[in-house]
């Protein structure tokens, strides 16, 4: 019984990965012989996670009819939950995004956004399309440290302070299997699933926004360290003699070069903007403005060289609105990475702004549940 598990687990990847693809192909692929494979797929057929296409070409012999992943066998929710706001998303198993929904936040205490959660989802499942498994899961990004066991256990930026088991609370409101996860983790298995990282083994995606969070990508597996709480890297001391950060420490990276730090003018001295007239003044070459940003990619530089010296990796994705508006904060980036950089690590890694934009933590959070999904629903 446990060989077939495996079999079927095997060949379901395979067309996950491949589709649309032929019974002989999948032997080939794999080295099953042709009647394992042949049983196995009826039974994956039965289950609905798969279906026969028209043919597909001929080498010689008979057309072989095509295999195909039923990306609508099921559907998973994701949520990424800001200071600010709630963005969430409905996707296929393919990833594929099929309902959107944005929502400022009316108050981040738990309570509010416990209520908000449950009906930004319960909106999802009601329009959500028929299918053989309904809703597989929910997956949460949360901007904070998250245990192994999925429950918050800090989360300064929305002033959460003791453990919060948002897991128990959506798995007894929904029954679905929930899985929480820091947001900049959930970000970094977006962009290497869906996004600018699908080419890497290792990564390291920044969630530049009220803070900055990392996370790290090893041998194409999220790394979390030993209870879940790596890749708070927005806590790296950059001024000894710094302010205080909520965190407790002195100086933190996160305090010159956060998304919050530009917006509040600490180094600049402006008047407090928002985002988009930041933007919408830098593209009118207004020169505090524009100042200010080549400030803040100096100082998400120096941090991003302490990144890079620590962990060699193949790419670094930022995710910021402003950066990916202006391209003056890119440029001023890599210009203070290049200037403090180890000359045989300046050329031995890509720079790349994410390409799933404000969607990046979302569609990791939803990923994650699809994984669970099916690698448990062909044993």
């Amino acid at each position: 019984m446990l060989v077939k598990k495996i079999n079927q687990k095997v060949l379901l990847n395979e067309i996950v990965s491949n589709s649309p693809i032929s019974r002989a192909s999948l032997s080939e692929k794999t080295g099953l012989n042709k009647s394992t494979v042949s049983s196995q797929i009826s039974t994956l057929i039965e289950k609905n996670l798969i279906f026969e296409i028209g043919q597909g070409q001929s080498s010689g012999g008979r057309k072989p009819v095509m295999l195909v992943f039923n990306k609508n066998a099921g559907f998973s929710i994701g949520i990424d939950v800001g200071v600010d706001d709630l963005n969430g998303i409905l996707s296929d198993l393919k990833g594929n995004i099929v309902l959107e929904d944005h929502q400022q936040l009316d108050n981040p205490d738990v309570e509010t956004i416990k209520d908000q959660l449950c009906s930004m989802i319960k909106s999802f499942i009601r329009q959500m399309p028929d299918s053989p498994y309904g809703l597989i899961g929910i997956g949460l990004g949360v901007p904070g440290l998250v245990n192994n066991e999925h429950q918050i256990t800090l989360a300064p930026n929305l002033n959460w302070y003791k453990d919060i088991d948002l897991k128990k609370v959506l798995e007894q409101e929904f029954q679905v299997p929930v899985f929480i996860e820091n947001e900049a983790n959930a970000g970094a298995h977006g962009e290497k699933e869906f996004g600018a990282a699908k080419n890497y083994q290792n990564l390291v995606f920044v969630s530049v926004g009220t803070g900055i969070g990392t996370g790290i990508i090893i041998n194409k597996e999220l790394y979390r360290g030993d209870i879940g709480f790596a890749g708070e890297m927005g806590h790296l001391t950059i001024d000894l003699n710094g302010p205080k950060c909520r965190c407790g420490n002195r100086g933190c990276w996160e305090l010159y070069a956060s998304e919050k730090a530009l917006l509040n003018s600490q180094l600049s001295q402006l008047p407090k903007r928002s985002k988009q007239e930041i933007i919408n003044l830098a593209n009118q070459n207004d020169p505090e403005i524009l100042s200010a940003l080549q400030n803040f990619g100096y100082y998400l530089g120096i941090g991003l060289v302490n990144v890079l010296n620590t962990f060699n990796p193949q790419a670094v994705v930022v995710r910021n609105d402003i950066i990916e508006a202006l391209p003056i904060v890119l440029n001023s980036l890599r210009n203070s990475i290049s200037s403090r950089i180890i000359d045989q690590l300046g050329s031995s890694y890509e720079l790349l702004l994410s390409s799933l934009g404000k969607n990046a933590t979302a569609m990791g959070a939803s990923s994650l549940v699809i994984e669970h999904f099916l690698e448990n629903v062909s044993a």
